[in-house]
């Protein structure tokens, strides 16, 4: 929330943003987290978020829960 997220009050794993009008959805899920949104703003973010945790760039989704994405 510190990176300008806002919590859903639907689903507590999931947040957002809107920069520009630009949507950014981040999904938190066991140890997972998924990114969708503008690409430059996908970057923005995990430069924010590595340099706060120790991350690793699993690159795009292709499979979610043994469903392809």
């Amino acid at each position: 929330m510190k990176l300008g997220f806002t919590r859903s009050e639907v689903d507590p794993k999931l947040y957002f943003k809107v920069d520009n009008d630009r949507p950014l959805i981040l999904v938190l899920y066991v140890d997972d987290l998924f990114l969708t949104g503008a690409d430059p703003l996908i970057h923005q973010c995990k430069r924010e978020l590595a340099s706060k945790f120790e991350m690793k760039d699993l690159g795009l989704m292709h499979y979610f829960l043994g469903v392809e994405v």
